[in-house]
C-alpha cells in the first residue's frame, strides 16, 4: 500500500528535531529492513541485490580519529575520501556473482551471520523531480558472524539510506552510507555486505 504525502503528516518539531510519519509508514519502513536483513542472512543476494536501485552509491567510508574538541562531523570523510566499499549498482552485482559462486575463498566455508536492525529513523520525507516519494532513512546495525570453527567477529555502526517507492517490492535502495563504529577493521575481511 503506497500512502500519499499528505498521509505521512510529515511536521518539523522545532523541540525535537524529528519527524512525524505516519504508524503505517513506520511499520513498511522497518518490514522492509526486517526482510533485507532476512535475505541477508540466508544468502538470497540475488534477491538482496534487487532491493537496490540501479543508480545506488553504496558507500563505506573510513572513520576518522578526532579530538573531543572537533566536532562529530570531522570522523566522516566527505564523498572522495579513503573508504572500505565505494561501489555502483554494477560493482554491487559482481560482489553477488562472486559470492554466488564457488571460488570466493574467504567464504569457503561460508560465514554464518545475524543481521540485527534497529532505531530507524525516517529523518525526511520527499518527492524527486521524477514525482516519485523519497524517503532519508537512518538506522543502527549490529552484524554478527562466525565461520569455520573459531572465526567471530561483531560490527556495529549505522546506516545512513535514501529509500525510494517501488510499486514491486515498496522501496528501492538509491543510496546507502554506512558508518561502522570501527576505525580499524578488526576482522580478517569484509565479505560480507551490510
Amino acid at each position: 500500500m503506497t500512502l500519499s504525502y499528505e498521509e505521512t503528516a510529515v511536521h518539523q518539531d522545532e523541540a525535537f528535531p524529528y519527524i512525524h510519519v505516519s504508524p503505517e509508514l513506520q511499520h513498511q519502513v522497518t518490514q522492509f529492513y526486517y526482510h533485507e536483513a532476512r535475505l541477508l542472512d540466508e544468502w538470497r543476494w540475488s534477491k538482496w541485490l534487487a532491493l537496490f536501485a540501479q543508480d545506488i552509491r553504496y558507500w563505506m567510508p573510513l572513520r576518522r580519529n578526532r579530538l573531543r574538541t572537533r566536532s562529530f562531523d570531522q570522523e566522516i570523510p566527505t564523498r572522495i575520501g579513503m573508504s572500505h566499499m565505494d561501489e555502483n549498482h554494477h560493482e554491487l552485482s559482481m560482489r553477488v556473482k562472486q559470492l554466488e559462486s564457488s571460488t570466493h575463498w574467504s567464504e569457503q566455508p561460508p560465514s554464518r551471520t545475524r543481521h540485527v536492525v534497529s532505531n530507524v529513523w525516517v529523518e525526511q520525507v520527499e518527492t524527486n523531480d521524477d514525482g516519485i516519494e523519497e524517503l532519508s532513512v537512518r538506522t543502527y546495525f549490529i552484524v554478527y558472524r562466525n565461520r569455520s570453527e573459531v572465526d567471530v567477529d561483531v560490527w556495529a555502526g549505522q546506516r545512513q539510506d535514501v529509500l525510494r517507492r517501488d510499486p514491486e517490492t515498496g522501496f528501492k535502495i538509491a543510496n546507502r552510507t554506512i558508518l561502522l563504529d570501527q576505525n580499524v577493521i578488526l576482522s580478517k575481511n569484509l565479505s560480507i555486505p551490510f
